[in-house]
């Protein structure tokens, strides 16, 4: 491809050329988008307006027209008194006096308040006070201090009993836990990250550039975020995910560009035509790996719900941020540093690659895959076949409170309120919206309701009721069976969405009802997943596939990526069913809920692990097709293409690994899941799949890795540039 049709070429050599108007102008986009974010500010999801579903529908009808307060619920409980007992009864009066002094608690019901008997347990040894916060419920996390002090103050004073609270108490810890947990991340991966680069390169400069690149398109993406967060809020969770993307997408870039320059070098080219040829190669390869990734992220934009649109607005961006770092200040820097990108050189440390670029173990590795490619790819081959088996035993989680770390003082009351009364502490909501929900029609239907729901769904008291001032919507809270989403729980959701629900409200007219509630909004988020996973594959990979079609002017090449990401990805999935559902090194990895994988992890994981992994697949490929070009036969541009970039990708791969696995260090279940997942995938696609079964089907096809049919001669040629030497370029 000549230069003129070179984007990644023309844009390296114009850095070089213009390098102090590359560099200051990217350090001035990055402080202008950080600046504009923080101006304009990034408006984040309301987690009330954000389901779907029927449970999706009536939340947001709740957000909408009726205020509901926030909670905290008091348990007191007694391993020998109960609730009729004088000595009893005086702790509960205690703490409703106590919570009375709270200016910021606006209702109380307590179990010795009349019609309350419904919040003392069956065996009489636990009872409950229901405590409202006043204002606006999204900033009840900020009010209950007093309240929480409250309770601790009478738990001290009645130390036969336990007094502990569980609700807004809840999710500040949780959200405490959660918080305290990606700072974890970010505070381990960055190290880790710099220390790998220091191993890839033996030197403080070519090690630290990678990590300039990620962070400032992290900053940048970040500031911009703010724009499309107008249109579609971000969940506020997104930081996390654009660092943890951009700093996977920009040291991958950068290393492959680096690399490529450092070799070019070796080889005896000068400063100028080295910087060149990376241009014309690495940064192809850079702009063809970022437009496969965002395609990928894209696939998000089809889900059907609004946090996955946002993470893929995110990961787009931020893809798109480095990929454009990399193709204009990095060729600039490197213009300005020259031989000095090797400065600051480690004692003893020589890379994980040699200079010439041939990584020295997969050096040793390949000979024997390339003498005996059908043994080494049927033994590859197995053991992942084996592991996307697995993936089918999969059954789908929505994480709630028995998920959360074990450690915080409000999962330790969830499962003393859970023991008390089954499903009350997350019950099922049903809704009902009418002109007057007080007629008496429709009390007298609600009152059925309750009743089947107790006898033929199998839920449990307390039943709770709340009507709006206007009396047009009265909520109806039934505890479900056992926890909030076990078999047993969504068997009584199906029974009273599908029998009582409609045998009671769906008789009257003029009503509108739904069930919502965590049971609820789990069963349909994994019945949205369910429904969308075929149109979010199906695009990704055909978008995938035509782009490396084009790219490579191959059938047989895009067919086989897809077949050997799809096969790193199963058995990723594999490995998630062995250790979350099977139990395999719980006790190593400290967790122990085994109830399945986090609902909308398989699709996330998906389209990131497809992402990344083409991340490696067009770098090597690329430099496999270079080396045909240049006159090779398949089996030696094979040999050499992978030799070339083994070092590389294998460096790029252990930081990402190595990052994915600090998460799997968490104690936020999602987040383990997440990050063993990740690390998993990475490890099996840059060792058994770029090493094993790439090269090994690459030389069994032969010279029909390039087939490409009659009928598709049309298609536009990009071939793949061959090192050029480069004209000189002036430095101004």
């Amino acid at each position: 491809m000549n230069d003129s049709r070179n984007v990644a070429a023309r844009m390296g050599r114009w850095s070089a050329q213009h390098r102090k108007l590359a560099i200051f102008g990217w350090f001035g986009f990055v402080a202008v988008a950080f600046a504009l974010g923080g101006a304009i500010g990034t408006e984040q999801l309301d987690p009330a307006k954000a389901g779907v579903g029927e449970s999706g529908r009536v939340d947001r009808i709740l957000a909408d027209e009726f205020e509901t307060p926030a909670t905290e619920r008091v348990l007191i409980q007694s391993p020998t008194d109960t609730a009729n007992s004088t000595e009893f009864k005086a702790v509960i009066n205690d703490v409703v006096a106590r919570l009375k002094q709270v200016p910021e608690v606006s209702k109380i019901d307590s179990a010795l308040d009349e019609g309350n008997s419904n919040l003392i347990s069956a065996d009489g040894h636990t009872a409950l006070v229901d405590v409202e916060i006043v204002g606006d419920p999204d900033d009840a996390v900020d009010k209950i201090g007093p309240v929480a002090a409250a309770v601790k103050a009478a738990q001290e004073a009645h130390s036969g009993y336990a007094v502990e609270s569980f609700g807004v108490t809840a999710e500040d810890q949780v959200n405490g836990a959660f918080t305290d947990a990606l700072k974890k991340a970010g505070e381990l991966s960055i190290p880790l990250t710099i220390g790998i680069l220091l191993l890839a390169f033996g030197a403080l400069v070519a090690a630290g550039l990678p990590v300039l690149l990620a962070l400032t398109a992290v900053i940048a993406t970040m500031g911009l975020l703010a724009i499309p967060s107008q249109l579609l809020p971000l969940d506020p969770g997104i930081g996390a995910l654009v660092l943890l993307i951009g700093l996977a997408v920009g040291v991958d870039y950068s290393m492959f560009y680096i690399k490529r320059e450092r070799e070019e070098r070796a080889a005896g080219k000068g400063e100028q035509a080295a910087l060149f040829a990376a241009a014309a190669t690495s940064g192809r390869s850079v702009l063809i790996s970022g437009l496969t990734v965002m395609i990928a992220m894209a696939g998000l934009l089809l889900a059907g719900d609004p946090t996955f649109a946002g993470f893929g607005v995110a990961t787009i961006m931020v893809v798109a941020v480095a990929v454009l770092g990399s193709l204009t200040v990095l060729p600039a820097l490197l213009s300005k540093l020259g031989d000095r990108v090797d400065k600051g050189r480690l004692p003893f440390v020589h890379g994980l690659t040699r200079r010439d670029g041939e990584g020295r173990v997969w050096s040793a590795i390949l000979g024997p895959v390339l003498r005996y490619p059908l043994v080494f790819m049927i033994a590859a081959a197995i053991p992942l076949v084996a592991l996307g088996l697995v993936a089918f035993q999969m059954k789908l989680a929505q994480p709630g409170p028995e998920t959360f770390p074990s450690r915080l003082p409000a999962v330790q009351t969830y499962n003393k309120l859970q023991e008390a009364f089954p499903g009350g502490a997350i019950p099922a909501t049903v809704v009902i919206k009418a002109d007057n929900v007080r007629k008496p029609k429709i009390q007298e239907a609600i009152g059925q309701l309750k009743w089947r729901a107790l006898v033929y769904a199998g839920m449990h008291e307390p039943i709770v009721d709340d009507v709006n001032r206007e009396g047009t919507i009265q909520v109806v809270s039934i505890p479900v069976p056992d926890k909030a989403t076990d078999k047993k729980a969504f068997a009584a959701l199906e029974s009273l969405r599908e029998e009582v629900v409609p045998s009671t409200l769906g008789q009257l007219e003029g009503v509108e009802y739904g069930v919502s509630g965590f049971t609820a909004q789990s069963q349909d988020f994994r019945d949205l997943m369910r429904t969308k996973a075929p149109w979010v594959f199906g695009f990704v990979l055909l978008f995938a596939f035509l782009l490396l079609l084009l790219t490579f002017r191959s059938i047989v090449i895009p067919i086989k990526a897809i077949v050997l990401n799809l096969l790193s990805v199963a058995a990723a999935y594999g490995v998630l069913v062995l250790v979350f559902q099977h139990g395999w090194g719980k006790g190593l990895l400290g967790f122990d809920y085994t109830g399945g994988v986090v609902a909308f992890l398989p699709l996330f994981l998906f389209v990131i692990l497809f992402g990344l992994s083409m991340d490696y697949h067009v770098f090597i490929l690329s430099r496999v097709r270079e080396s045909y070009d240049s006159g090779m036969s398949t089996g030696d541009a094979v040999g050499h293409g992978i030799k070339v970039t083994a070092g590389v990708v294998t460096s790029a791969a252990i930081v990402m690994v190595l990052v994915f696995s600090v998460f799997g260090t968490l104690d936020i279940l999602f987040l383990k899941q997440f990050g063993v997942g990740l690390a998993a995938a990475i490890l099996i696609d840059a060792t058994i799949i770029r090493a094993v079964l790439l090269p090994a089907t690459m030389k069994l096809l032969g010279d029909w890795n390039w087939y490409l049919p009659s009928w598709l001669e049309w298609l536009p040629r990009l071939e793949h540039e061959k090192s050029p030497e480069a004209p000189p370029i002036l430095a101004p």
